[in-house]
């Protein structure tokens, strides 16, 4: 994942996907990122598993038009 045309980024645990979600991410606002933004912090404290996080960051790279190639998870 990257907002550069071209290239791609993998982002391989929820400690990335929150930096990408705050730092990298082309939209500001929004109700998928916001949600997003909120289930790193959530998986990251615990509250909630990784895979709810990673789900929901691939619905706000949904809403900001980005491609998500989605590999499987590892056991």
């Amino acid at each position: 994942m990257t907002h550069q045309v071209g290239k791609m980024r993998d982002v391989s645990c929820v400690e990335e996907a929150a930096e990408n979600l705050a730092m990298n991410w082309p939209l500001k606002t929004g109700p998928k990122l916001s949600a997003a933004k909120q289930a790193c912090l959530d998986a990251l404290e615990g509250k909630i598993l990784c895979t709810e996080a990673r789900d929901a960051f691939i619905e706000a790279a949904k809403e900001a038009e980005i491609y998500v190639g989605q590999q499987s998870l590892k056991h």
